[in-house]
């Protein structure tokens, strides 16, 4: 016999936990299904974002930077250490437990709302009255009815056409948190979020890194400047960065991997290594949905088509996060699952693409919101600019990281805040100013005349905002 519920929500990554939670407080019995299973066997909600993800890689940058300052910078601090060492499956079970700890709290979460919860897979399986009727398939199989149905099921590791990942040898994700000892030669291909951060923790750690990339300009999504301030820092790290390659074929070895590729002038090189993270982007994951039972319409890349509502064209179901257009950002799918849950509860559900800041973990830290300088002359916005050095930040200084600038972009009319780029320390934390200040449409002047605490990294975002102005106090 059927369960019947007010919201089914399939998935339980950021996206759908959270959209799950947000319409228990709204009142609505809610079901979520999540099929992601922990090494021994239980559930494990979460999505990729706390298992193969965001969680998992930020544990392992951490536990590497650590490491990084004691064989590198403790000494200017009068700090002795002698020989550092890195127990690698210590590592990797510290990251372990910190993911169980996020996937424990979001099944305490489900508790507390009144959420139920069912381990297996969700799909379709036909149209009823009074809404859909659900299948989970997993060690229960249950059945499941709701008038409303949140699909939140997220994507999956795009691989390369002709080598498809075996976890051991060719990596996604996945498999490049679970590296069980430092190679001594690791590839990437794909300088994006994913090849940047797992190859700097591998390069701190004593890996031989390359990172091949396709395109001609370094991290073409980030503002010139801040990617030349990036890749700089970088090139001086260890990490290698080749722009502009053709990859050709890639053998798998009993021990590691080749790639054969042409470089940017055109040479034919072949590098060998231990290890290969493919790092090419995601796709969004609808297979073994069955859509086509109830008619769900897709896109030509497989993802959910959706309204600016999150509506699909079925009536009752909605869909969010990475398994539909836009960004593939936990924060964005966690945005869209609160403003569905909110205008099935007939609210007025709000997100703000223009105000979604995107974060790159590595040392130094990347973070941005809103326009780059080349999208405002693209878009021919007339824009004042302005920036400040961490080099001239007495925090900074006093950290030892002077890496990088805080840089402002706004209207040369009105001054209101367009866009805030930052490279260098703690840039994942210093853009939620910006942020907050951007969606309250803020100007430059307004970040300019609010007091700062002294001394603080955010000392510079006041002085990047005061030299849109060409005032700065302290450069």
């Amino acid at each position: 016999m059927s369960k019947q519920f007010d919201v089914i929500v399939i998935g339980a990554g950021p996206g759908g936990y959270i959209a799950a939670i947000r319409a228990a407080q709204l009142g609505f019995q809610v079901a979520c299904i999540d099929e992601w299973t922990n090494a021994a066997g239980g559930a494990a909600p979460g999505g990729t974002c706390t298992n193969v993800g965001c969680i998992p890689s930020k544990a392992l940058l951490q536990s590497s930077e650590h490491f990084e300052q004691a064989n590198h910078h403790f000494a200017e601090h009068g700090i002795s250490t002698g020989t550092v060492k890195m127990d690698v499956a210590k590592m990797i079970a510290r990251k372990d437990n910190v993911v169980k700890q996020n996937n424990d709290g979001i099944l305490y979460l489900f508790k507390k709302n009144k959420v139920s919860f069912f381990h297996g897979r969700g799909s379709f399986v036909k149209a009823v009255e009074g809404g859909y009727e659900i299948q989970v398939a997993g060690k229960a199989e249950e059945t499941l009815t709701a008038k409303q149905v949140i699909v939140a099921t997220g994507s999956s590791a795009r691989a390369l056409p002709s080598v498809p990942f075996d976890e051991v040898n060719v990596l996604s994700n996945d498999g490049a948190l679970r590296v069980g000892a430092v190679p001594k030669k690791l590839a990437v291909i794909g300088s994006g979020v994913i090849g940047l951060e797992m190859g700097s923790v591998w390069r701190r750690l004593g890996a031989d890194v390359t990172i091949l990339e396709g395109l001609p300009t370094f991290l073409g999504a980030v503002d010139t400047q801040i990617a030349k301030e990036a890749k700089k820092a970088f090139d001086k790290q260890g990490l290698k960065i080749e722009l502009g390659v053709k990859v050709g074929e890639i053998k798998s070895l009993k021990k590691g991997v080749s790639i054969a590729y042409t470089n940017a002038k055109g040479e034919e090189v072949k590098l060998d290594a231990d290890k290969l993270i493919v790092s090419i982007g995601r796709v969004p994951n609808t297979n073994g949905l069955n859509v086509e039972a109830v008619g769900l319409q897709l896109d030509e890349r497989g993802a959910i088509l959706v309204d600016g509502d999150c509506k699909t064209n079925l009536p009752g179901v909605w869909a969010v996060g990475d398994v539909v257009r836009g960004p593939m950002l936990a924060h964005k799918a966690e945005e869209e699952g609160v403003a569905v849950a909110e205008r099935i509860a007939g609210q007025h559900g709000h997100v703000n693409f223009n105000t979604i800041p995107w974060v790159i973990y590595t040392s130094p830290e990347i973070a941005w919101v809103g326009r780059t300088e080349q999208q405002l002359k693209a878009d021919g916005v007339a824009y004042k600019a302005g920036s400040f050095p961490f080099l001239a930040n007495g925090r900074a200084r006093a950290l030892g990281d002077t890496t990088g600038m805080v840089k402002f972009l706004a209207d040369a009319t009105t001054d209101e805040i367009l866009g805030v780029h930052i490279v260098g320390p703690m840039a994942s934390e210093l853009i939620a100013e910006a942020v907050v200040a951007m969606e309250f449409r803020a100007s430059a002047e307004d970040i300019a005349r609010i007091c700062h605490a002294h001394p603080s990294l955010s000392e510079a975002t006041k002085e990047a905002a005061l030299a849109v102005d060409k005032r700065t106090l302290n450069f």
